[in-house]
């Protein structure tokens, strides 16, 4: 009969213990090791500025250049430029962009954390859908595709190369886009005071008052 030695209980859990902080430890390296997308929802009708950044190569190697395909559902598209890449586009006959391609100026090494954007119009017709934007990324040695979509049921986490996705909600109302801008149109051009404050009414009231009688004393001492 084999028995069990403290040593040996001591080193199965020891044994144990470093499997288990390895796999803590490599869910939380796995999910960082994708493409991400900011925001990760979006009204439809509105323009939504997406970021899409990673902090990892393909196996350690550099990154060289980000390749969006850009899906169908979205009315404009408008790439960001920065200095960290120049940018190539793939138009379609409607003379919206279907793919987007930002190459680095330098290499963007494993480990350092870089984005891309641009500016799109999600269509009516991707109201209260999922769109998702497959990313072809390419470094010095191979490339990753991140185009896998979840099927229905399946969590995007178990999914080795997921593409990023934006959930779109329902077409917004036509004023929200525009509000903020049109109230500050307003206030450059002149447009209305309702709401501003009392006591810079009253002062603005008051010099007028005061301006006409300095007008009136003038003209009765010429009169004198």
């Amino acid at each position: 009969m084999t028995t069990s030695t403290p040593a040996r209980r001591r080193a199965r859990l020891v044994g144990g213990s470093v499997a288990g902080i390895a796999l803590v430890l490599a869910a939380p390296l796995a999910a960082s090791a994708h493409v991400h997308v900011s925001p990760t929802d979006s009204a439809a009708g509105a323009t939504t500025r997406l970021d899409f950044s990673f902090s990892h190569g393909c196996d350690g190697s550099p990154t060289t250049a980000v390749v969006l395909d850009l899906p169908d559902g979205l009315d404009a598209v408008t790439p960001v430029l920065d200095g960290a890449w120049t940018i190539t586009r793939d138009l379609g006959a409607d003379g919206i962009p279907t793919a987007v391609t930002y190459t680095a100026v330098t290499p963007v090494e494993d480990g350092v954390s870089a984005t891309v954007s641009l500016d799109v119009v999600f269509a009516s017709s991707a109201a209260e859908t999922e769109v998702a934007f497959p990313v072809l990324q390419e470094c010095a040695e191979g490339e990753t595709d991140w185009n896998e979509v979840a099927d229905d049921g399946q969590d995007a986490h178990d999914l080795e190369a997921p593409a990023p996705v934006v959930a779109v909600g329902a077409v917004a109302e036509t004023g929200d886009a525009h509000e903020g801008e049109d109230h500050a149109e307003a206030a450059a051009d002149g447009g209305s005071t309702e709401g501003a404050d009392p006591v810079a009414r009253w002062l603005g009231g008051g010099a007028f008052v005061a301006a006409v009688a300095a007008l009136v004393v003038v003209v009765l001492r010429r009169r004198a």
